[in-house]
């Protein structure tokens, strides 16, 4: 029991935890020029105390950037708010290096922009555009060297204390650390979703393929394919074939409508699936009807399709108060290894349906080896 409440409650977690990943993925723009403006603001009370008042104004500024690129990507304006991002972080590297130095490690900030780079850039532009994420990462690099030469033995314009320093230095790492971990951790999920979504997708066409719209039966190329396996087994392996055809069928699209036809198949498939379970269904074309009926020999065959087609004899389709009565002729052959391939046992039953067509129609031919 307690097990089972562990598992309901992992579950739960999951699922909890896919819709807020699913969440930050569809809001990923938004999200993130929100917490750069929660970063700067930060930023801004850490040097109130230190006394900076530049790089407090800088901050403000700051904010005020992020306001705005969170309102243009709510109204979806992405690339304006992408590059605002990009260069208001570039900016604020040069000016707070300037101001406070290397050892306060605002630098740290560079860094935290190369996966937005990437996540975003990867998304946003497409074939040869995709360089320009390419060059802004490398115009990135280029500006973190040139202010490491730049202001390596270069005394700070504010020398602020080893608290204000240290504060510094593990907020920019923290920064750092967390846009790595938490924008890899979308692109995974990102990834895994459409990595999933396709294969549903394919799921579905394959189902598709091989499956009749209408009644979702077994097409010819899913029907064809098992027939065959089965017949691999050779003389090992026996099994009935049944080809059904609805006697008179153009009849009732032409006095009902095919809507009336089409709800004659899906009667006719119902009634197929209830007096055969187990056996495999195709419809071959129109009103036709492929049944693979396995380890089932003629004998077994001959009864079961006879209570069919006196099932589908006597229960007609109500269509708008009206009862359509319908008869299906089947003809029926039984498999012994002496056919190489699906189509030349199910032809043989085919035939013995015509003739079934053209000696009375409404019932089961077949040739009895006894």
């Amino acid at each position: 029991m307690t097990t089972a409440k562990h598992k309901q409650k992992d579950k739960y977690n999951w699922i909890t935890l896919k819709r807020i990943m699913s969440y930050l993925v569809k809001n990923a723009y938004t999200f993130t020029s929100a917490v750069m403006g929660l970063v700067h603001a930060v930023l801004l009370v850490i040097f109130i105390f230190a006394g900076v008042p530049q790089l407090v104004y800088f901050n403000l500024f700051s904010v005020a950037v992020y306001v705005v690129c969170f309102i243009l990507c709510r109204m979806g304006h992405i690339m304006p708010a992408y590059v605002s991002i990009i260069l208001e972080v570039t900016i604020y590297v040069v000016v707070s290096t300037y101001y406070v130095g290397l050892r306060c490690g605002t630098y740290c900030f560079l860094f935290s922009i190369i996966p937005i780079i990437i996540y975003f850039g990867s998304s946003m532009f497409k074939g040869n555009q995709r360089w320009s994420v390419v060059l802004m990462l490398v115009l990135n690099f280029v500006t973190f060297i040139v202010l490491y030469v730049r202001f390596f033995h270069e005394e700070p314009k504010y020398s602020v204390t080893p608290g204000i320093m240290l504060l510094l230095v593990v907020f920019s790492a923290f920064a750092m650390v967390f846009s790595c971990i938490f924008y890899n951790a979308m692109y995974i999920f990102s990834s895994e979703n459409k990595v999933n979504i396709l294969e549903q997708k394919n799921r579905q066409l394959s189902v598709v393929a091989h499956e009749d719209a209408l009644t979702s039966l077994l097409n010819r190329r899913g029907f064809l394919p098992m027939v065959k396996e089965l017949m691999k087994g050779g003389k090992s392996n026996n099994f009935c074939i049944a080809f059904g055809d609805l006697d008179d069928f153009k009849r009732v699209n032409d006095s009902y409508g095919h809507e009336a036809g089409d709800e004659v198949l899906l009667q006719t498939t119902m009634m197929i699936k209830q007096e055969l379970p187990g056996c495999d269904i195709c419809r071959w074309g129109g009103e036709e009807f492929v049944i693979l009926m396995e380890d089932c020999d003629l004998a077994a065959a001959k009864g079961k399709l006879e209570r069919l087609r006196k099932t589908i004899e006597s229960n007609p389709t109500s269509f708008f108060e009206k009862q359509i009565f319908i008869t299906i002729t089947i003809g029926l052959e039984e498999y012994h290894g002496n056919y190489r391939e699906p189509e030349e046992v199910i032809k043989k039953a085919d035939e013995r349906m015509y003739y079934g067509k053209q000696h009375g129609k409404n019932i089961l031919v077949f040739e009895d080896k006894e």
